[in-house]
This record gives structure tokens, sequence and C-alpha cells, in this order.
């Protein structure tokens, strides 16, 4: 036990996380990650790789996850356009339409009532605990692209990503990347 109360922060991070996973319906907590997942991740994280690094998981587990979603309908497969081995999964009608039942909406909800600042520091707080556990496991740190040091902005809405040599959408700024490298105090 700390004396600075850190320990039962993260019990209390735990406990949420679980509580909020809780009443799932015919899909399990894992099911309901990689859903989310695949529709927030950008085109370059869509896959089971990306997704077995996001859960902490590996490949076999994430794949069989992401099988089962295929199988329910909720996810299809779409071969790469630039490198024929290589996949991506994206949501379905029916995939989006689960995720309008995501139990954890009740978080969200509960998060959405928070001060606009306090819910700010809270993000920030979270992200920065995520990416030292990250590093410490030497695993991906995953993260924005409108946060990343990658992107390059240009003149429209959008931006360059130097890591994937491509442009993005306004709309893929927000999206969750398997490549993501934090931006540096002076960047």
């Amino acid at each position: 036990m700390t004396a600075d109360g850190a320990d039962q922060t993260a019990e209390m991070l735990i406990h949420l996380a679980r509580l909020a996973q809780s009443g799932g319906g015919d899909l399990t907590s894992a099911q309901w990650t990689a859903l989310r997942f695949f529709a927030r991740a950008n085109r370059f994280s869509r896959t089971p790789s990306a997704f077995s690094q996001f859960h902490a998981t590996t490949r076999g587990t994430a794949s069989q996850t992401v099988k089962s979603l295929v199988a329910m309908g909720l996810l299809e497969r779409h071969r790469s356009d630039t490198d024929g081995r290589s996949v991506r999964y994206d949501p379905t009608p029916a995939g989006h339409a689960a995720l309008r039942r995501d139990p954890l909406m009740a978080l969200v909800n509960a998060l959405a009532r928070l001060p606009d600042e306090d819910r700010e520091k809270l993000r920030r707080s979270l992200a920065a605990a995520a990416g030292e556990v990250a590093e410490a496991r030497e695993t991906a740190r995953f993260g924005t692209c409108d946060d990343c040091a990658h992107l390059e902005a240009t003149q429209d809405e959008g931006g360059y990503c130097r890591c994937a040599a491509s442009m993005l959408s306004p709309e893929e700024l927000g999206a969750l990347c398997v490549d993501f490298g934090p931006r540096t105090a002076s960047g």
C-alpha cells in the first residue's frame, strides 16, 4: 500500500473498467473491446496484429476474437489495396448498430457529466499513465493522429502522416493508431 493513494487509484481504475464492461449481452468484454477498436482505429491500424497490441494479448487470441466478430456479422474483412498479404477489418452496419448498445456508454455518459476542465485533465493524466505503462512493458503506445509527432499540418483541415507516408482526412485525425509517437514538449 502506498501512502499517496496511487494503489487505490489503480484499483479503482480496474474496478471501473470491469464494471463498465459488464452487462454486454451476447458479446464478451474482449469482443466489445475489439469492436470498439476497429470502429476507432485508423485505416492503417485495423488489423488483428494492431488489435493484439492494443488489447495486450497474443496474436492468436486477437485473431480468434476477430474471427468470432466476423462470424457474427459485426466485422468484415478487406484485402489491403497496397499489400495483397495484409487485411483490414471494418465494422459492418450490424457492428455499428451493436456499438449503439455498448455497455461502455454508461461510463462515457458519467464522464461526459464531469466539468470540461476535469474531463480533459483526466484524459491527459490517463494518456500519460498509459504511455508510461506501455513503455515499461515495451509495447506499442496508442494515441490519436491529432496528438502524434508523425503528423504534419497541411493547408486543409487534414494532415500528412510521415510514418505512413499518406494524407489524412480531418475525420481520421481523431482515430487510434498503432504507430503513434507522442509529441515532445518542444514539438
